[in-house]
């Protein structure tokens, strides 16, 4: 949107998916080799030895970066948490907060209340803040956060609200209603997100024709990505087989994951096979729970060079699910297991008809990353 109206924006997110160099966006463009490493070392430098996390390294390694190069805007992720997150060093034109659940609980704690209040450190005295929908003790925490810093604050379903219908996205508040494209990015809960982003578009006067064309050409790597070609998809698209890819690895993600898929499911119906690889430290159990009834088998796999969930325990853990749940060695290994398992619950005896399955590859980032390495 930003760059739609002709604005130029820095872009800092985390993880990268590929490579290093998506994290740093210099006004639309990823930060080149030469560029990132005069950054890393001018930071080691400064650092002198001093304690320094990777995450604090990069973080500031980025803040550089941007110093240097002209742009109108930068576009900040906070990384973890809020309050005490390396990225939390300045006061911002806006702050954005999506939806709140349990994650990264061995930082934030398993209390709801208390990961909003952490969550809500991004507050700032004066400045608005919006928020995307929360559970209600989510809601009041945020509220009374921004109350404290006399920080106006506009949330989903009082303020502002977006919807689909007819085909259109519709973004309302009390003094407007645009009539808006669907977002690029597939799923309903790119409506929620979309939504998010247009209340802060329009309060720093983006105006609803460039929100327009933001809105149709945004892209996001990993989030309910179609995958159309290349060596992984070969394998799955010479049977006739559907293949999407998301980093998604929380209960929260499963939801709106499984919900895109069940709506899939409604216009063009095809064995649901998952393959899986989550990290051990993610609720594995809570996000399969989303796919009971709706997945007919899991391919689970190994995350290499990450701690991930034994894929034996995913297949266990599928299996009390009512999946039919096999270990793929590898990914290509897995994409083949993933057909071949489609085919045979597409029907009941060998002369009907075979249904080429739709294959989510999901649970993890790191192995979203991995899944376009492989397939480029």
């Amino acid at each position: 949107m930003l760059e739609a109206s002709g604005a130029r924006a820095h872009v800092y997110t985390s993880p990268h998916l590929v490579r290093f160099n998506e994290r740093i966006v210099l006004a639309g463009e990823e930060i080149d080799d030469a560029t990132l490493i005069d950054v890393l070392n001018r930071v080691r430098d400064a650092n002198a030895g001093a304690p320094l996390s990777f995450f604090e390294a990069t973080t500031a390694a980025a803040f550089l970066a941007f110093s240097e190069h002209d742009a109108d805007y930068a576009i900040i992720e906070v990384g973890l948490g809020g309050r005490y997150d390396a990225t939390n060093v300045f006061a911002p034109r806006a702050c954005a907060i999506t939806p709140i659940d349990y994650d990264h609980a061995e930082f934030l704690g398993r209390d709801l209340a208390g990961i909003a209040r952490e969550k809500a450190g991004i507050i700032k005295p004066s400045v608005p803040v919006f928020t995307g929908p929360q559970h209600e003790l989510v809601d009041a925490v945020l509220e009374a956060e921004a109350r404290k810093a006399r920080a106006p604050i506009q949330s989903w379903g009082q303020d502002f609200r977006a919807y689909r219908q007819q085909g259109r996205l519709l973004f309302e508040t009390d003094k407007e209603l645009l009539d808006l494209p669907l977002p690029a990015l597939a799923g309903d809960h790119q409506i929620m997100n979309a939504g998010l982003a247009i209340a802060v578009a329009r309060d720093i006067g983006i105006s609803p024709d460039h929100i327009a064309t933001g809105l149709s050409a945004a892209t996001w790597p990993a989030r309910m990505q179609p995958l159309m070609s290349g060596p992984l998809v070969d394998i799955a698209a010479d049977l006739g087989a559907e293949v999407w890819l998301d980093g998604g690895h929380n209960p929260h993600a499963a939801q709106a994951l499984s919900a895109h898929m069940a709506s899939l499911e409604a216009r063009s119906p095809r064995p649901l096979i998952l393959i899986m690889g989550i990290l051990a430290n993610k609720n594995a159990s809570a996000f399969l729970d989303y796919f009971e009834g709706l997945a007919a088998g899991l391919v689970a796999v190994d995350i290499p060079d990450h701690a991930s969930l034994s894929p034996d325990v995913l297949v266990e853990l599928a299996a009390t699910r009512g999946m039919a749940a096999i270990v793929g060695s590898n990914l290509t290994d897995a994409l083949q297991k993933a057909v071949d398992m489609g085919d045979a619950l597409s029907r009941q005896a060998i002369e009907e008809p075979i249904t080429p399955p739709r294959i989510l590859i999901c649970g993890s980032l790191y192995l979203a990353g991995r899944v376009l390495a492989e397939n480029a």
